[in-house]
């Protein structure tokens, strides 16, 4: 199965980086496709999108200056199906498609897809201290998967901070 297609562009608020798309995501070619992914209603709850949004509208969002992308292209089943090669070239593209595209905020999708990326062996929520590039903040998102067990009040409040720092850089 391959990848699904990256959504970026020059001069984005935010990019969101998953982990890798799901196999239902690799079935349609939209990012968080799988019915029991909260991302959508994420991004809706907390004032991220001015309406709840599906995944078939996933390239829209670029008009409102957010993109997509992964760490890992290969749909999965899970994240344990994903390489330690298969990490060390997503790093790496990863690396470029940012340096290339200068997002505002890169928001990882998990503190896993951070903990990845930055090679970091812990992060907090929330905006990170000493980001890779100094034209991007880094902001670490709780999973979108329905797997996750934390209140989704607590997943809004945390997606709430990145709400509130785009309408203050705006």
């Amino acid at each position: 199965m391959n990848g699904i297609p990256d959504h970026l562009e020059h001069g984005l608020s935010v990019v969101f980086i998953g982990f890798n798309p799901s196999l239902r995501s690799g079935e349609t070619g939209h990012h968080y496709a799988n019915p029991r992914n909260n991302f959508w209603r994420i991004l809706h709850q907390s004032g991220l999108t001015p309406r709840l949004y599906q995944a078939s509208e996933d390239g829209e969002l670029l008009q409102l200056g957010y993109g997509f992308t992964n760490i890992v292209a290969r749909p999965t089943r899970g994240i344990a199906d994903i390489t330690r090669e298969e990490y060390a070239e997503g790093r790496r593209i990863l690396r470029e498609k940012l340096a290339m595209y200068r997002p505002r905020v890169a928001c990882f999708v998990g503190k896993g897809v951070y903990t990845e990326y930055s090679r970091k062996k812990q992060a907090s929520w929330g905006f990170q201290p000493d980001p890779q590039y100094p034209f991007t903040h880094e902001f670490v998102a709780p999973s979108s998967s329905g797997l996750v067990r934390m209140s989704s009040d607590e997943i809004i409040g945390i997606y709430n901070q990145l709400t509130e720092c785009l309408t203050n850089l705006y």
